[in-house]
């Protein structure tokens, strides 16, 4: 941004909300297709046509489609597996809350429909070809911009509380918004909470109000440690929240792809990511360029970092990738591409690779850097670097800013 001060604005929502609903059911039918596959590859499973299990040559494409009482579950998959879709669909909504016709929503009860179908031989052939974009910020020590991760610790305390039983009355529909002020750049106050959430019937809204402020706002924004209590509190403005979820609202895949990133702080790729594989790369290509961009961050190259990273449908190797740091970076943005040129090796599945804790570490990669002694005369020496892990960004990336 070219202004230092300013408002932001971030929203999330809870696992209950319709379109989150869909995302979920859509990952757990990807997750059990590949646990399914996984398990079948180690049995030595081979079909009638000769063809072996492999995890490795899944593809998924999954949509999950909600209304009043019901699921449509539709897409592209090629498997060996066989998956419970119905029980599958029935015992996520279950883990999500809605599990009473009085909730507005049934596990049991709704009608679950399944339209999943082979996926065309000619999209399988190639890796998917799409652009991704990722960021990194040091306003919190998760590296997330500071008005999504207030909103979505915020929603994750929401159904916190009411998973445990300690607000008996909240059902599983919810939302959270933050304003955040920001002073030279940084953010320095919260200026305005809002908290929808679903609720029973016979719950007054001064109650309500009451317990998301001492359960939900205050335990999460006194622990981060920021100026909040001169804020506008808003809880459930319209004055009801009784009926929600699919009830409420129609529900579909994909449509909080800002909420599932970073709150609007940074741009995006387009693409969702629940419901695909790996070798999606609106999926892989935008986990790697959030590795990536942390650890620019973490390295203390910069105060925050932007990384785009684009695909061609049967190119394996990046298009192109880029770096930009806002004006924030310690050195020039083109040198830091270099360097992330040289480390990381952002091949889809050199992405799947280093990114899945149940495979091998990421390789050893030998680089000629400059490690500068003093001011204008930097020395030349040889040293092996890793790519900085995916849970643990290293400050030994900083050495990575004088490649040559």
């Amino acid at each position: 941004m070219a202004h230092k001060n300013y408002y932001f604005t971030s929203e999330s929502v809870t696992e209950g909300h319709p379109d989150k609903m869909c995302d979920q059911i859509s990952d757990a039918i990807v997750d059990a297709i590949l646990a399914k596959e996984a398990k079948l590859q180690a049995a030595g499973y081979v079909d009638a046509d000769g063809n072996p299990a492999n995890v490795d040559n899944v593809r998924c494409a999954v949509e999950t489609f909600t209304t009043t009482g019901t699921v449509v579950v539709m897409g592209e998959v090629r498997t060996e597996a066989y998956v419970d879709v119905q029980k599958i669909v029935r015992e996520t909504v279950r883990g999500i809350g809605y599990d009473r016709a009085k909730y507005g929503f049934d596990c049991d009860t709704c009608g679950v429909i399944n339209m999943i179908h082979e996926q065309s031989p000619d999209i399988a052939q190639g890796v998917d070809g799409t652009y991704a974009r990722a960021d990194a910020s040091d306003e919190t020590d998760v590296l997330m911009p500071m008005p999504i991760y207030l909103a979505q610790r915020m929603a994750e305390r929401l159904a916190a509380v009411r998973k445990s039983g300690e607000v008996g009355y909240l059902r599983p529909d919810g939302k959270t918004q933050v304003t955040v002020r920001y002073e030279d750049d940084k953010p320095v106050e919260v200026t305005a909470i809002v908290v929808s959430t679903q609720h029973d019937a016979k719950a007054e809204h001064d109650q309500i109000e009451h317990d998301m402020v001492e359960h939900v706002i205050a335990p999460v924004l006194d622990e981060v440690g920021i100026k909040w209590r001169d804020a506008d509190i808003y809880v459930n403005p319209t004055g009801r929240f009784v009926v929600g979820g699919p009830m409420g609202d129609t529900g579909l895949t994909g449509r909080k792809i800002i909420v599932d990133t970073y709150g609007g702080m940074g741009r995006h790729g387009g693409g969702c990511f629940s419901g695909k594989d790996c070798t999606k790369v609106d999926r892989s290509a935008a986990y790697a360029a959030r590795w990536v961009a942390k650890n620019v961050v973490a390295a203390g190259l910069a105060h925050k970092c932007e990384v785009e990273l684009a695909y061609a449908i049967g190119v394996s190797h990046p298009l192109s990738i880029m770096v930009d740091t806002f004006g924030t970076g310690a050195y020039d943005d083109e040198l830091i591409e270099k360097a992330v040129e040289k480390v990381f090796d952002l091949r889809p599945g050199a992405i799947i690779r280093d990114l899945d804790p149940s495979r091998r570490r990421p390789p050893t990669v030998t680089l000629a850097v400059r490690t500068p002694t003093s001011p204008g005369r930097p020395r030349t020496a040889s040293t092996s670097l890793r790519p900085p892990s995916p849970r643990s960004p290293s400050r030994s990336f900083s050495s990575l800013f004088s490649l040559r």
